[in-house]
């Protein structure tokens, strides 16, 4: 269906899943609410999703098309639901927003409004971007094992 831009083969196993529960296993807390902001193909919210399946995942994603397919993959997961809007125009909140393949800066302007806390798969490059960012206090990031300068990043909202 061409959600993603990783052709199929093992960079698609390490890019998608080991990235996503690499990511979800750094999330310290039990029985929490995500919403996975431009969820796309669905990672990292369906990993998570299928990872903890005491927490509640909402897949944002504005295009129709990738919205039905999330709706489709993910109709046996009792703990995820998918939102079809823009992620300025939701209202519901969580106690993460988490994304991976958005401008980080959009997201940061969604906190606190949707959620206290943030996690954030990034490169390097965005993340020196970002980390002055007086809003949020930032806790060590995290490199990914699998190389690409890509970085796991957590905070909170300091405000």
């Amino acid at each position: 269906m061409n959600l993603t831009t990783v052709k199929p083969g093992p960079d698609t196993v390490i890019r998608h899943y080991c990235e996503s529960l690499f990511f979800a296993a750094h999330l310290h807390q039990d029985a929490i609410s995500v919403m996975d902001m431009g969820s796309g193909a669905g990672f990292p919210g369906i990993p998570l999703a299928v990872l903890k399946p005491n927490w509640r995942v909402t897949l944002v994603e504005s295009g129709q098309r990738k919205s039905v397919f999330l709706r489709e993959s993910t109709r046996h997961l009792q703990n995820v639901s998918v939102v079809a809007d823009r992620m300025e125009n939701v209202s519901a909140q969580a106690d993460w927003l988490v994304a991976r393949a958005v401008e980080p800066r959009e997201v940061l302007h969604n906190i606190p409004r949707l959620a206290q806390n943030i996690g954030l798969m990034i490169g390097e490059d965005d993340f020196s971007s970002i980390r002055d960012d007086s809003q949020i206090a930032w806790a060590e990031p995290v490199r990914l094992p699998w190389g690409d300068r890509r970085l796991c990043v957590y905070g909170n909202c300091s405000t």
